[in-house]
């Protein structure tokens, strides 16, 4: 039987891949101890958006506000330490987490399994949204049959868009963008506007559309989730605690009266759940 030899190449990377393991370790550890970081910092670091009124946009002084950096300023405040808003969209806010420039993700981001599989789900969700339509105050409907046969702009792609017309009979005139669709709605190209719940609500506060509202249901609405690094599980279950006191207290409807929209249908009923009425 041939005896095998350890080559100084073999001894090598033997040592490398041991090296490696460890900092591996290390890098394990330091992540699992975020919220003694956090503290020892003496600052927690959340992302949040800043073009998406009300839930964090940016005030007059330019300074972000709104329904989500309330929601990070009460985690610090539990914390007992300061709060630094970084600002994130839906193309890096996942990456900024993963990356470790922020601690936390609060920014409008939907609950999926994808998602899931790169980030932690604070749970119990803290919010939900789905597709409804802003129409003129003018135009007498209580419900989406009434809609039938008439035409509304949307964006090209949206999923809800085939959906509409086979459950109600709406047609929806596509565009690429938001910007081109609202300005169609305004040259009375179509009757409405058909998006996410939460934007239109944006849109409705922005004073440009007063003579509009949205009147309907919101239909196929989908849990909003705040987000930590894997591995982060002190942090984590944390933030699960937070997110319970926040539907048990009714926070976040206090927070929708204070922006002035109405009541989400997730959030009272998550509010009922927890608080045992």
């Amino acid at each position: 039987m041939r005896s095998r030899k350890i080559t100084g190449r073999t001894a090598i990377l033997g040592v490398l891949a041991t090296g490696l393991l460890v900092l591996t370790g290390f890098a394990q550890t330091a992540r699992a101890d975020e919220l003694s970081t956090i503290k020892q910092r003496g600052t927690l670091i959340v992302g949040v958006k800043a073009d998406y009124p009300p839930f964090g946009y940016r005030a007059p002084d330019g300074a972000i506000v709104g329904i989500e950096p309330e929601l990070a300023a009460d985690v610090a405040k539990r914390l007992d330490v300061k709060i630094q808003y970084v600002p994130v969209t839906a193309s890096n806010r996942m990456q900024f987490l993963q990356q470790g420039k922020i601690d936390l993700l609060i920014a409008t981001m939907s609950v999926t399994p994808e998602r899931g599989k790169l980030v932690w789900f604070v749970d119990p969700s803290y919010y939900a949204s789905g597709y409804n339509v802003m129409l003129p105050k003018s135009l007498k409907v209580s419900d989406w049959a009434d809609l039938k046969g008439q035409s509304v702009c949307g964006i090209q792609g949206a999923y809800y868009n085939k959906e509409v017309q086979v459950n109600y009979g709406i047609h929806v005139v596509a565009f690429t963008g938001t910007s081109e669709a609202l300005t169609a709605l305004k040259q009375g190209r179509c009757v409405g506007f058909i998006y996410d719940n939460t934007a239109i609500l944006g849109e409705l506060l922005s004073g440009q559309w007063d003579n509009y509202h949205m009147p309907l249901k919101t239909l196929d609405a989908k849990p909003w989730g705040m987000a930590t690094r894997l591995s982060d599980k002190a942090f984590h279950e944390f933030m699960d605690k937070v997110s319970v006191d926040w539907a048990k207290s009714g926070l976040i409807l206090n927070l929708e009266t204070k922006y002035g929209i109405p009541h989400s249908e997730f959030v009272e009923e998550m509010h009922k759940k927890y608080s045992g009425q």
